[in-house]
């Protein structure tokens, strides 16, 4: 598939993994596990099971609580102990992870191009607001969506569709772009067009649909709706 940039009224951004480098909590791992990359997998892993499966059994708690239970998950599949609150410690580095160099130029130059941007996200509110000041993008986006709004984790369709209602932009309208492999198909079920930021070099799916557009960098992205 390609992606239509003339049907594009609005840019909507995933946030973790996206615009923020989730593999940061590797650093305050690395003071207290001897495999803090393998931690982290299993963690992050662990955190968007925790999401699919509230959707599939309609039980929901905030993302922010879903990372706290992962994080002593992970520590626990390892054998690693750690009291409450330096587990706290290393979950409070959601609040300050590392943003991808690209972010700010390329969001300022889809600005320029004419286009309003927007962050919807697993995230809670508070994550959010963190985020966003933490990456220095608040003068660039328009809005930020929650999956707290509708109590749905992505790749839930309504999440999207809540999203496009808040926006006030039909889904054809917009153009969603994620890293993730699992949120760029459910952007686009729910009726976007999909934008896979392939950060770390892997492969796509299996599909049967291919995402509208692949890039590696916001500045790629912003390449595609200069022209």
């Amino acid at each position: 598939m390609t992606l239509d940039t003339d049907a594009v009224e609005a840019i909507a951004f995933d946030s973790y993994g996206t615009i923020v480098d989730v593999n940061t909590v590797e650093e305050p791992l690395s003071e207290h596990v001897e495999n803090p990359a393998a931690v982290a997998e299993l963690w992050r892993n662990r955190s968007l099971q925790y999401a699919m499966v509230g959707n599939a059994i309609e039980e929901y708690h905030s993302f922010y609580e879903l990372i706290r239970h992962a994080l002593k998950w992970a520590l626990d599949a390892q054998g690693v102990e750690l009291d409450e609150g330096r587990r706290e410690e290393i979950l409070s580095t959601y609040h300050e992870l590392a943003v991808f160099d690209d972010v700010r130029e390329g969001m300022e130059r889809l600005r320029e191009a004419g286009y309003d941007l927007y962050v919807v996200s697993n995230g809670n509110e508070e994550m959010l607001d963190s985020m966003v000041d933490h990456a220095d993008i608040g003068d660039l986006l328009e809005d930020t969506v929650s999956a707290d709004e509708v109590e749905r984790f992505k790749p839930e369709t309504e999440l999207y569709r809540h999203a496009a209602d808040r926006i006030g932009t039909p889904t054809e309208e917009l153009a969603f772009a994620a890293a993730g492999w699992w949120d760029v198909p459910g952007a686009m079920h729910a009726g976007m067009q999909g934008v896979w930021v392939n950060r770390q070099d892997t492969l796509w799916g299996p599909y049967d649909t291919e995402p509208d557009l692949t890039v590696e960098t916001f500045h790629d992205l912003a390449d595609e709706f200069e022209t």
